[in-house]
C-alpha cells in the first residue's frame, strides 16, 4: 500500500518563457501547451500525472510542414495555442501571427491533430484569419472554434467582441457563418477566450485588461452557448492587478481541468518582475490555482491571488498518480539535465532555434562526434535563417557556458553564446577575425536597435581555437566570462540585463504597437556568417545552472 504524502505544486510549474497555458487531461494524464512565438519547435508541450511534477515533451510542430516562421516578425509566430481532445485524437488549434504592428493583425489559425501527444500530426487545416486567441469546444458531437474578432479601424479599440463558429469534425472544416457571442455589458477588450459546460451552464473563461500588470482571469456564465453571458459579481477569478508588492504579477489567460476526482485547477500565466512592477525577464511562466465551486455554480480560487505555492491534488484520495513516468525513457520528475554534451542525434527538448526547425544544411550533431556543429547564418537584424540555438531563462540567477571550437577568416564570420531577447536586444559574446585576419574575443550589444561592439576591450586570441565562453545573471547584471585554459577571466563591464525584459521589448508609435515583447529571455549558442559561406562553429558541453 502506498503511503499517504501530502505534495504542493510550487509556482510557476513552467518556469521561464511559457505563456499563454492550455491545459487537458486525458484519463490519468494532463498536458500542458504554451506559445512559442518565433522560435521552433512550435508549441511547447508537458506531460504531469499528479500537476506537481511536469515532463517536457518538447514541440508539436517541428517542421515546417506544421509551421512556416520565416519572415515572422519579433514576438509573432504561435500566440496562445489550445488544445482539446475529441474522438480519440488530440486537437491542437495555433496561429501563426505575420503582422500585428500599425492596427493590423494578420493571424492565420490552423488546426491539426493526432491520435498520440507526441505524434505525428496531420498536415494543418486552414480555419480562418479573422481574429486571434482561437479556442476549440467540444460538447458531444458538436464543436466550436471561439475567438476574438480583431478590428483594424482607429478608434474601434481593437476587439470587435468573440465569435462562435460551428467547426465539423467529419469533414475537418468550419461549417456555417460565426456568431457573435454576447458579452456582459462594458466587457470591452477581452482575449483568450475559453469555454467549459458544468450543468446547465456555460462557462466562458477570459484574460481582460490586457498582458501587463492589470492583467486578470475573468469569469461569466450562460444558458445558451453564444450568450447573453452574465459576468461573475465576486470579481476577476484571478489577478494581481491591485497587488503589486505579490512575487507573482500579471496574473491571466486561464484554462481549467478536473482531476480524475473532481478537483478543479486552473492554470495561468504570471511573471516575476525584477522589482516592484518593474521589468521581467524571465518573461510570462505557467501557473496552477486550485479552485472550487460555490453552492450557486461560480468558481473560485483562494482569495483569488496567485501564489507560490498551493495544495497538489491527494494521489490516494484524488486517483493521480505521481510515480515517474517512463514513456521515453525519462522521468516526469524535473527538468532536462543542465549540460548537454551533444552526444545525442538530436537536440534535446530544453533547446529551441530561431525561425527555422533544426536541418542537416545549418545544424548537425553527426557530422563531428559529441558536438553541436552550427553553420553561420544570416545577421541578427534578419527574419530570414538564422543559426541560433537556445534555452528559456528560468531564474533570475543562473549561469550558461559552452565550449566552442572555431576559425573565423573574416570580420563577417562571427560566434559565440548570446543574451537574447529579440533582433533589437542582444548581448553577444563572440569570437571573429579583425582586420588582419587574427582570431580575437569580443562583446556586441542591440538595444533596442542600437548597436555596439566593444573592439577596444577585445581579447586577442593567437592560435587559441578552442576556447569557453560563460555569462552570468544576477537580477540585473549579467557578466561575461572567459577561459583559453588557464580559468576564468571577465571581459568587458557589468552589462544592464532588464535590456532582455518584455518590458524594453516593447515599442510604440504613438497608440500603435511597434515592436511587443512577448517571450522573455534565452541564452544560447549563435554563429553568424554575413559572406553567405555558412562557416561552422562547434560547440560542446553546454551547461545551464541555477
Amino acid at each position: 500500500m502506498r503511503q499517504r504524502t501530502a505534495q504542493v505544486v510550487r509556482n510557476p510549474v513552467l518556469a521561464g518563457s511559457h505563456p499563454d497555458p492550455s491545459i487537458l487531461r486525458v484519463g490519468a494524464d494532463f498536458y500542458l501547451a504554451t506559445s512559442t512565438f518565433e522560435w521552433c519547435p512550435g508549441v511547447r508541450l508537458h506531460h504531469s500525472r499528479d500537476l506537481v511534477h511536469w515532463r517536457p515533451l518538447g514541440g508539436a510542430l517541428d517542421s515546417t510542414r506544421l509551421l512556416d516562421l520565416t519572415g515572422c516578425p519579433d514576438s509573432g509566430g504561435v500566440w496562445a495555442p489550445n488544445l482539446s481532445h475529441a474522438d480519440g485524437l488530440f486537437h491542437l488549434v495555433y496561429s501563426n501571427v505575420s503582422t500585428y504592428a500599425g492596427g493590423f493583425t494578420d493571424s492565420p489559425n490552423h488546426l491539426v491533430t493526432a491520435e498520440s501527444i507526441d505524434g505525428p500530426w496531420s498536415d494543418p487545416v486552414p480555419l480562418h484569419a479573422r481574429g486571434f486567441d482561437a479556442s476549440l469546444f467540444h460538447d458531444g458531437a458538436d464543436s466550436r472554434l471561439l475567438n476574438l474578432v480583431h478590428d483594424w479601424r482607429p478608434g474601434h479599440g481593437g476587439s470587435a467582441g468573440l465569435e462562435a463558429t460551428r467547426y465539423d469534425r467529419a469533414t475537418r472544416r468550419l461549417a456555417g457563418e460565426p456568431e457573435p457571442v454576447v458579452l456582459p455589458p462594458g466587457a470591452g477588450w477581452i482575449e483568450g477566450p475559453n469555454l467549459y459546460r458544468r450543468g446547465p451552464w456555460y462557462y466562458l473563461l477570459t484574460a481582460d485588461g490586457g498582458t501587463g500588470y492589470d492583467h486578470q482571469v475573468t469569469v461569466a456564465r450562460s444558458r445558451t452557448l453564444t450568450g447573453p453571458y452574465e459576468r461573475d459579481p465576486a470579481g476577476p477569478l484571478i489577478t494581481a492587478r491591485h497587488h503589486p508588492d505579490l512575487p507573482l504579477q500579471k496574473a491571466g489567460h486561464g484554462s481549467l481541468v478536473d482531476t480524475p476526482g473532481g478537483l478543479s485547477y486552473l492554470a495561468y500565466l504570471v511573471a516575476r518582475p525584477h522589482t516592484r512592477h518593474g521589468p521581467c525577464v524571465l518573461g510570462r511562466e505557467t501557473a496552477l490555482a486550485p479552485v472550487t465551486w460555490t453552492p450557486d455554480g461560480w468558481p473560485r480560487t483562494p482569495s483569488g491571488l496567485p501564489a507560490l505555492e498551493i495544495p497538489a491534488p491527494d494521489p490516494l484520495a484524488d486517483g493521480t498518480d505521481p510515480r515517474p513516468d517512463d514513456h521515453d525513457g525519462h522521468d516526469d520528475l524535473g527538468d532536462p539535465a543542465d549540460s548537454d554534451g551533444f552526444d545525442r542525434p538530436v537536440l534535446g527538448p530544453q533547446w529551441s532555434t530561431l525561425r527555422r526547425p533544426p536541418a542537416p544544411d545549418w545544424l548537425s550533431l553527426t557530422d563531428r562526434a559529441s558536438h553541436l556543429r552550427l553553420r553561420g547564418g544570416r545577421s541578427p537584424q534578419s527574419l530570414i535563417a538564422p543559426s541560433l540555438v537556445a534555452r528559456r531563462v528560468t531564474a533570475a540567477r543562473c549561469a550558461f557556458e559552452a565550449t566552442m571550437e572555431y576559425r573565423p577568416r573574416t570580420f563577417q564570420q562571427l560566434a559565440g553564446i548570446t543574451a537574447y531577447y529579440n533582433t533589437r536586444n542582444w548581448y553577444f559574446l563572440h569570437v571573429t577575425a579583425d582586420d588582419e585576419g587574427r582570431a580575437v574575443l569580443r562583446v556586441a550589444a542591440r538595444d533596442r536597435g542600437e548597436l555596439t561592439v566593444d573592439e577596444a576591450g577585445g581579447k586577442p586570441l593567437g592560435d587559441i581555437t578552442r576556447l569557453r565562453l560563460g555569462l552570468d545573471l544576477d537580477g540585473s547584471a549579467l557578466r561575461l566570462r572567459y577561459d583559453t585554459g588557464p580559468g576564468w577571466r571577465p571581459l568587458g563591464p557589468t552589462l544592464d540585463a532588464t535590456v532582455l525584459s518584455d518590458e524594453h521589448a516593447e515599442e510604440m508609435e504613438g497608440d500603435r504597437i511597434r515592436v511587443l515583447g512577448f517571450t522573455g529571455a534565452f541564452v544560447g549558442l549563435w554563429a553568424w556568417d554575413l559572406t553567405w559561406g555558412g562557416l561552422p562553429a562547434d560547440f560542446d558541453e553546454a551547461t545551464y545552472r541555477i
